[in-house]
C-alpha cells in the first residue's frame, strides 16, 4: 500500500502539529511550575513573617511573666514577713523556689535521657521493614 505525495504531507502535518502542541504543553507546564514556586515563596515569606512577630510576642508575654512570678515571690515573702522575721519569710521563699526548681531539673534530666540518641528510631526500623520487603519481593520475583 502506497501513500500519495498529500497523505505523506498530510501525515508531516499532523506530525508536525502534534510536536508543536507538545512544546507548547511543555512551555505551559514549566510556566505554571515556576509561578506556583513563586506564589509559594510567597506564602512562606509572609506565614515567616507572621512567625517571627508571633515568636517575638510570645517572647515579650514570657519576660511579663517573669516579672509577674518575681513579683508574687515578694508578695509571698512580705505575707510570711508578718508571722515571722523578714528573713526567715525570704529564705522559706528563696528554699521553696529551689526545691521547684531541682524537680523541673529532674524532671528535664528524665526527658533529655529519653530522648537520646537523637535518632528516629520508628522511622528507621520502618524503613528496614520497607527495604526487607522489597528485597524479598525481589527474590521472590527472580524466583517464579
Amino acid at each position: 500500500m502506497r501513500h500519495t505525495d498529500a497523505e505523506a504531507d498530510h501525515a508531516q502535518s499532523e506530525n508536525a502539529r502534534t510536536a508543536q502542541l507538545i512544546g507548547q504543553l511543555s512551555d505551559q507546564v514549566t510556566t505554571l511550575v515556576r509561578d506556583e514556586l513563586a506564589a509559594a515563596r510567597l506564602e512562606l515569606a509572609e506565614k515567616g513573617r507572621r512567625a517571627g512577630k508571633g515568636a517575638g510576642l510570645t517572647s515579650a508575654s514570657g519576660v511579663m511573666a517573669v516579672y509577674g512570678l518575681g513579683t508574687l515571690f515578694l508578695t509571698a515573702g512580705a505575707a510570711l514577713a508578718l508571722v515571722m522575721p523578714a528573713w526567715t519569710a525570704a529564705i522559706v521563699v528563696a528554699l521553696l523556689l529551689l526545691a521547684i526548681a531541682a524537680l523541673l531539673a529532674l524532671g528535664g534530666k528524665h526527658e533529655v535521657q529519653q530522648a537520646i540518641p537523637p535518632t528516629p528510631e520508628t522511622a528507621l526500623a520502618s524503613g528496614r521493614r520497607d527495604v526487607a520487603a522489597f528485597v524479598a519481593a525481589a527474590r521472590h520475583g527472580r524466583n517464579s
